[in-house]
């Protein structure tokens, strides 16, 4: 299967914003060499044309959501100034996902690359397999601890907190451990 990488159109529609917006992208990875994975898919992003990755979090080592019995998993956050429209940029994450060796599984189970599109400036989007912010992100450690590394003052555009004050919010459980730098 060759996947490829189209920036510029998407379904005969631009796909191209007005301007630029500051996206934060959620990466994680159990399976294989995550470490590893986790940075190349950094290295990919950053040679996508109508991004630039602004920062990254440090490597963070997370206990699992959902089944148990898998290996802990390496997390980050990347934060990107981009003009692709957050549909077309979480199309270029999924392909990115499939080039890196991603197939289907079970929810929340082992992966070799996650690319979750968590925040896209301030935006709220519902639309069929696309919900920004992501969904789960207020309730997850191991997003937020790295969020607020790069941008605690970020503001969730559903809830107006920051990821500082979301974190602060958070029960005391899911594991995260800072694992070195990215």
């Amino acid at each position: 299967m060759h996947a490829r990488l189209d920036v510029h159109e998407s379904g005969g529609t631009r796909s191209v914003a007005s301007g630029e917006v500051v996206a934060y992208i959620g990466i994680g990875a159990n399976i294989g060499s995550p470490v590893e994975q986790c940075q190349d898919a950094v290295r990919r992003l950053r040679a996508i044309p109508g991004i630039t990755a602004l920062r990254t979090s440090s490597l963070y080592r997370t206990e699992p959501v959902g089944p148990e019995e898998q290996e802990w998993f390496i997390n980050a956050v990347a934060e990107l100034r981009t003009e692709i429209l957050p549909r077309k940029l979480f199309e270029i994450l999924k392909t990115i996902e499939k080039l890196m060796g991603r197939t289907d599984g079970v929810r929340w189970g082992p992966r070799v690359i996650d690319l979750d599109l968590l925040l896209y400036g301030q935006a709220v989007i519902e639309e069929e397999g696309l919900i920004v912010p992501h969904p789960e992100l207020h309730k997850r450690r191991f997003v937020l601890e790295p969020l607020c590394e790069i941008a605690s003052y970020t503001i969730h555009p559903l809830f107006n907190v920051s990821a500082r004050g979301l974190l602060d919010r958070l029960p005391e459980k899911g594991r995260v451990e800072l694992h070195g730098k990215l």
